[in-house]
């Protein structure tokens, strides 16, 4: 019976997809670790150290359609150990002679670590594939609405004038460092091991280094200089990049998410037939997409503290800080992979209102303007001047509830300075954009390689 928010029927769409969780299963977690073990005894029957009828049959059994998960988990339960079971029902496939070489010299944290490794590996392809498919959409975003102004703000507030395609540009920068990140560290995470029980590899004998590189060769991973059981950097590494990937995200959903408040009514994500906002109020459009999307960052972020806090190991193994990356790792994979899907899909539907960005750009009637008509004014009254009469023209404007045009026609100082047509330039929004327009042209050149535009 599900009692998890990733496997409830109801639930699980919010938390992963059907592809996540076929990665994390418990059928393919014990997989990996048959994977392992068939890559093992493989290099080691090439190596002359078991018989190759051996190996050929460890291989051929190594397939979780042969491990009974129901018996295993309960034969966990009874002896207290997490992968012995598993072995034994692998073994007793085989015949009495070669079943004896199962897991010959390896010790369970290589088989586990190894095995999670090979996860991360299927989860990584599919983590860069749609990242790749959330930078296409922020890049087609930023160049159809490069030149379409909106109210850029700060504390909350509005400041200057932007551009919706310059908003989703800074968004595609970030997204394009995780990129670089998740590609550089994947070589370090992406890591096996075959080290023995504290490392020393003396269970493996004298061709232990060799016999590891041509396992770790074997499914498809790096191999390391030196056993990395107590060093658990490597996974912490990424689990750490998911959650810097995730509060990026978070930040795009948060932000879709209040320029959809009725009060902007800037964007809106897509409508599908049948979509219910409220159980008693039957005219709502709820952003659930954004909403969504900018929650889920904060299990995935308290999830990769507890991969941190894993690093703090005793000895040459540690069960009590290792285990929890059990549930640390997969949250992290499943939270960050359905953020990506979730983000995907969110920009791809998004409907951008240009008019009531317009609209909203022209609330304060002008006064976020100022600045432009401050730096205007600097060349020819000085900066501290031009500052002091816009301030005392703004805030006996806002008071008095007069435009900034009115507001600035009625100072003295600036009413004898400015003419009328002055006046209409420097209150006009498109063109105080600045380098808006160019700095969409510059991103999306920029991320194009890794994009494939």
């Amino acid at each position: 019976m599900p009692v998890s928010v990733f496997d409830m029927q109801s639930l699980q769409h919010l938390w992963g997809t059907e592809e996540l969780r076929t990665i994390f299963s418990e059928e393919n977690r014990v997989q990996k670790w048959l994977d392992f073990e068939a890559a093992l005894a493989t290099a080691q029957a090439e190596l002359g150290i078991i018989p190759l009828a051996a190996a050929q049959e460890i291989s051929a059994q190594a397939k979780v359609e042969n491990i009974d998960i129901a018996k295993m988990s309960a034969e966990i339960r009874r002896i207290k150990h997490s992968l012995v079971p598993a072995l034994k029902q692998l073994q007793a496939t085989c015949t009495k002679d070669n079943g004896e070489w199962v897991h010959y010299g390896a010790t369970t944290q290589d088989v586990v670590d190894t095995g999670v490794a090979l996860q991360l590996k299927e989860f990584h392809a599919v983590a860069m594939r749609d990242l790749i498919a959330v930078g296409r959409e922020l890049a087609r975003l930023a160049q159809t609405h490069r030149d379409v102004a909106m109210a850029g703000r700060t504390h909350g507030v509005q400041a200057l004038p932007i551009t919706f395609g310059h908003k989703c540009a800074l968004w595609l920068d970030e997204l394009g460092r995780h990129h670089e990140r998740l590609l550089q560290c994947a070589p370090r995470a992406l890591v096996g091991m075959l080290a023995g029980a504290v490392g020393s590899q003396a269970s493996l004998g004298t061709q232990a280094v060799a016999l590891e590189k041509r396992t770790m060769d074997k499914l498809g991973l790096g191999t390391p200089a030196i056993s990395w059981a107590p060093a658990r950097d490597r996974f912490t590494e990424y689990t750490t990049v998911l959650a810097m990937l995730g509060a990026t995200l978070s930040k795009i959903g948060n932000e879709l998410f209040n320029m959809q408040r009725n009060e902007f009514g800037e964007v809106e994500e897509g409508f599908s037939d049948g979509k219910l906002g409220s159980s008693t109020m039957p005219h709502k459009r709820n952003p659930t997409s954004a909403e969504n999307l900018a929650g889920l960052s904060r299990p995935l972020r308290y999830n990769a503290t507890m991969m941190i806090e894993g690093m703090v190991q005793e000895g040459e193994r540690d069960g009590i800080a290792w285990k929890m990356e059990w549930k640390a790792v997969p949250e992290c994979c499943m939270i960050a992979g359905a953020m990506l899907f979730q983000t995907k899909n969110l920009l791809a539907g998004l409907k951008v209102n240009a008019d009531a960005m317009a609209a909203n750009l022209d609330k304060m009637r002008g006064y976020l303007l100022s600045e432009r008509v401050m730096l205007e004014l600097s060349e020819r009254v000085g900066k501290q001047t031009a500052h002091e009469w816009i301030y005392e023209a703004s805030m006996h404007g806002i008071t008095t509830k007069l435009s900034f045009a009115d507001a600035m026609r009625q100072h003295k100082g600036l009413g004898e300075l400015l003419s009328d047509e002055e006046i209409r330039t420097f209150t006009d929004p498109s063109g105080y954009l600045g380098e808006c327009a160019a700095s969409v042209d510059r991103v999306v050149a920029q991320q194009r390689g890794w994009l494939g535009l």
